[in-house]
């Protein structure tokens, strides 16, 4: 299984991003899938996940980021409005089989590259 994550870049204080995490050689619908962040010097951690029907969020991102899933394209999103300087770090997408504990790191079984977010003051 691979994912690769993709639309890092750099922005502005209050601009709005979007990450994609396109995933291949597995039919990962029936999959819980995240998103992760590791700033400079910090701990990976979680960002928003989505198990089933339900999603997840950090009460750092609630209100601003919005994680969505197309099971026909093996792709999850993470849809970022209102960047804040410390939104920067590297996002990791993740996945794992079966439902839940979507801000468990160890219950992931695979992992994207990372992709580079950094927002400007």
């Amino acid at each position: 299984v691979q994912l690769q994550a993709s639309g890092g870049g750099l922005v502005q204080a209050g601009a709005s991003m979007r990450l994609s995490c396109a995933a291949s050689g597995r039919t990962f619908s029936r999959d819980t899938m995240g998103w992760f962040r590791q700033a400079p010097g910090k701990e990976r951690e979680f960002v928003s996940g989505i198990s089933g029907g339900s999603t997840d969020y950090a009460d750092s991102v609630k209100g601003r980021f919005t994680i969505s899933r197309d099971n026909a394209k093996s792709t999850i999103y993470l849809q970022m409005n209102n960047l804040k300087p410390e939104d920067t770090a590297v996002y990791y997408c993740a996945g794992g089989a079966g439902y839940g504990a979507t801000r468990i790191v160890g219950r992931y079984d695979y992992w994207g590259q990372g992709t580079l977010v950094t927002v400007s003051s």
